[in-house]
């Protein structure tokens, strides 16, 4: 992912709102958000070319997602793993806590940077691979947002996004999330004054900024959402990804559900 807001809110019926944008270079194989035939219990699109995925749910009730860090002064190690690869690794551990601690302590250092969102609707981890190493931090209640920097960093678009779903929150449209669907689709660049310095040049900044990356190379290929309910029926994930190809141009859409089945 390179756009996430989401609501946090675990002594609630619905403890977990989020919905993001993907942006990749479109030649880049993937396969639609799907169950993984070899990976019991995972439900996730897939990067076809790294094995990887950026956003996933597990029916043991957890759910991650990850974007890139961009950071001229953090340059990936020599060979690095895929960051997509942490996704699975995170729903699939048996203690979450642990692996995430090893992970902060370490082990994340052969990945490239990136922001590891990851929890089960009553905890919620971020972890982030910085130019100084690795944090680990227990995410609070509220709305909070991510792109290619730290958690809630006043980038334009999320600000913008992290706005529209607070409406959403506050007018009781966590289903519809009517003003969050139009942020997460808007393709206005922003203002030159407003756009960070990643070093990237101011060029490629405005390309990237809007919410929807319009591209023929590269752009933004699919907005997931994804609920985490609690009802008299039980738990449950609903998530949701529309696909678009070169151009914004729509391609498809998956809609799922997944009834949670917690261990101990």
């Amino acid at each position: 992912m390179c756009l996430i807001a989401f609501h946090f809110a675990p002594d609630s019926a619905r403890p977990i709102t989020l919905i993001a944008n993907r942006d990749e270079v479109h030649s880049r194989p993937t396969a639609p958000l799907a169950a993984w035939p070899d990976a019991p219990g995972l439900v996730a699109g897939r990067d076809l070319e790294a094995g990887g995925t950026w956003l996933g749910i597990h029916r043991r009730g957890r759910f991650a997602a990850i974007t890139n860090v961009r950071d001229p002064e953090l340059t990936p190690p020599q060979p690095s793993e895929s960051r997509g690869l942490l996704v699975r690794r995170g729903l699939e551990t048996d203690d979450l806590e642990a692996w995430l601690e090893r992970q902060s302590a370490g082990e994340a250092l052969r990945y490239g940077g990136f922001n590891l969102l990851i929890g089960d609707g009553k905890r919620l981890w971020h972890l982030e691979r910085h130019r100084h190493g690795c944090a680990l931090q227990a995410v609070d209640a509220g709305v909070h947002g991510l792109s290619n920097a730290s958690l809630d960093t006043p980038w334009p678009k999320l600000v913008q996004v992290r706005k529209a779903l607070a409406e959403d929150i506050a007018q009781n449209r966590n289903a519809s999330l009517e003003s969050a669907r139009l942020g997460f689709l808007d393709r206005h660049p922003a203002p030159d004054g407003s756009l960070p310095d990643t070093g990237v040049g101011l060029e490629l900044e405005r390309f990237l900024s809007p919410a929807f990356i319009v591209g023929d190379d590269y752009g933004t290929r699919a907005t997931s959402e994804l609920t985490l309910l609690h009802d008299v029926g039980g738990e449950r994930f609903d998530i949701s990804e529309r696909r678009f190809g070169p151009g914004g141009r729509p391609q498809g859409e998956t809609r799922l559900s997944l009834a949670i089945e917690r261990h101990g």
